[in-house]
């Protein structure tokens, strides 16, 4: 089992930057690919960003590239999303979660054995 608990989260303007923390705990947390993704009122749950489990591959969906970053310290069993430029398309509740693919990390959600309980991001106009 792994325990996935998002920080980070609140209010901000447009333009505006945030930082989204996930701490884990549980298995070991090196041997997993860490994922973000959100979720808006009213919509599927989407990819935002993954990070291979030895953080050398990344991938960004489209809507986020250039304005987001996600990483990793695996000393402190930790993912962060680092968040600029926001726009208020990016209000949603934002998910980490955890995969055991070694490899690509994958952009499905269904390769994605434990999530946390996400946290609130709202980007006022």
């Amino acid at each position: 089992q792994v325990q996935l608990v998002e920080s980070g989260g609140g209010l901000v303007q447009a333009g505006g930057s945030l930082r989204l923390s996930c701490a884990a705990s549980g298995r070991t947390f090196s041997n997993y690919a860490m994922g973000w993704f959100r979720q808006a009122p009213g919509k599927e749950r989407e990819f935002v960003a993954t990070i291979a489990w030895r953080g050398g591959r990344i991938y960004y969906a489209d809507s986020v590239k250039g304005r987001f970053t996600i990483s990793r310290d695996n000393a402190k069993n930790a993912v962060y999303l680092q968040m600029n430029t926001l726009k208020p398309e990016d209000t949603a509740v934002y998910y980490c979660a955890a995969s055991p693919r070694i490899g690509d990390p994958p952009q499905a959600s269904s390769e994605y054995n434990y999530w946390g309980q996400g946290t609130q991001v709202t980007v006022s106009s």
